[in-house]
C-alpha cells in the first residue's frame, strides 16, 4: 500500500496518509533506523500513535527523516 507525506505533526514526527485514508506516523525517523510506522488514535493528524502497522508500506514521495 502507498502513504503521502502529508506534514509534521506537533511532536514534528512525519505523518502519511494511506490509500484508504488511514493516517500512520513514523515514531522514530532517523535516519539509520527502519521505519516505526504507527496509526493515529481517531485518525486524527496530531493524535498519539496507536497500534503498529504491520502491513507493507511504500512511503511517499519518500521517507521523511531527521
Amino acid at each position: 500500500m502507498n502513504a503521502k507525506f502529508i506534514g509534521m505533526d506537533s511532536w514534528d514526527r512525519p505523518v502519511y496518509e494511506c490509500e484508504d485514508e488511514t493516517l500512520i506516523k513514523d515514531i522514530d525517523s532517523r535516519a539509520d533506523r527502519p521505519p516505526a510506522l504507527y496509526t493515529s488514535v481517531n485518525n486524527a493528524f496530531d493524535g498519539e500513535p496507536d497500534m503498529p502497522v504491520k502491513k507493507d508500506i511504500t512511503l511517499l514521495p519518500q521517507r521523511i527523516i531527521w
